[in-house]
């Protein structure tokens, strides 16, 4: 399995789902229950979802619905407790470390909190070239060449490079995230809740730089959020998510113009979006 990963990672099938979900189930043992007998909670129930090449899929609910599970199964930070997950076509339900590590150079994952995210004690130029070294990718000099290509790329000075993540304000922290996500030349970025820890003045330019950076790599792209509206302008398909289940699921134009759910009208309803449209288009 570990060869035919490693065969498959720099394999690019547009027709092909980078990962796919097939009737997934994640099931943890709660807190409360009798001595003998936990009770049991259903954070993901059947679950069938895809990751496309070059599309970015947004995953919406409110808080414990079962998004950021749903993602965890995706990157392999979380084990199913039933049904199936593809990597490029290949069951990768159970993942040994060499599969994970395989499948990592493919998929990276910003999280929702840059600041306990980056290693507070490293360096930025360090936390850029971590990645590289772990999966033992170029030389010295391509490695400091490629972070020099990454600190750009998110819109960063080179003078970021020496400093902490604690001298960074939170929008440069998140930036920072992203680059290191971008480190391996990834097919796809998980990003959970990428803006829910920063200032409503930098989340339009987050968002805009997740936009250009899909575009211009090619990326595909998973973004989680529970604000509906914000994830309708980075998002081709929107998986609406209620009590663990997918309860709607198509392109994002028709989800927002046309919902055929309740849940989902209460959501855009219920949940302006905290962004001006107009920041979006700046």
């Amino acid at each position: 399995m570990k060869n035919q990963l490693k065969n498959l990672s720099n394999e690019h099938d547009p027709s092909m789902p980078i990962i796919e979900l097939k009737n997934v189930e994640v099931t943890f043992k709660a807190r409360t229950g009798g001595i003998f007998k936990s009770n049991m909670v259903h954070a993901v129930r059947g679950v069938n979802m895809k990751i496309m090449p070059g599309q970015t899929l947004g995953i919406v609910g409110e808080s414990g619905c079962g998004k950021s599970t749903t993602a965890r199964v995706m990157c392999g930070l979380q084990q199913v407790t039933a049904g199936e997950v593809f990597f490029k076509g290949h069951r990768v339900t159970k993942r040994s470390a060499a599969d994970r590590r395989v499948i990592g150079r493919v998929v990276s994952v910003v999280f929702q909190d840059p600041a306990t995210a980056l290693n507070a004690r490293m360096p930025i130029s360090e936390q850029l070239m971590d990645p590289m070294v772990v999966h033992s990718i170029g030389s010295k000099e391509e490695r400091r060449a490629r972070v020099q290509e990454l600190i750009g790329l998110v819109g960063l000075p080179n003078s970021v490079l020496g400093a902490l993540p604690g001298q960074l304000s939170g929008g440069q922290r998140q930036r920072v995230a992203i680059a290191r996500a971008l480190s391996l030349r990834p097919a796809a970025i998980i990003a959970d809740e990428p803006t829910s820890a920063l200032d409503v003045s930098v989340r339009a330019q987050i968002l805009n730089l997740l936009s250009d950076l899909k575009e211009e790599l090619g990326l595909a792209m998973v973004f989680i959020s529970h604000d509906i509206q914000t994830v309708r302008y980075v998002s081709d398909r929107i998986a609406v998510m209620n009590h663990g289940e997918v309860i709607e699921e198509g392109p994002a134009a028709q989800i927002l113009q046309n919902p055929q759910d309740d849940y989902t009208r209460k959501l855009l309803g219920a949940a302006p979006s905290l962004l001006h449209p107009a920041q979006l288009a700046g």
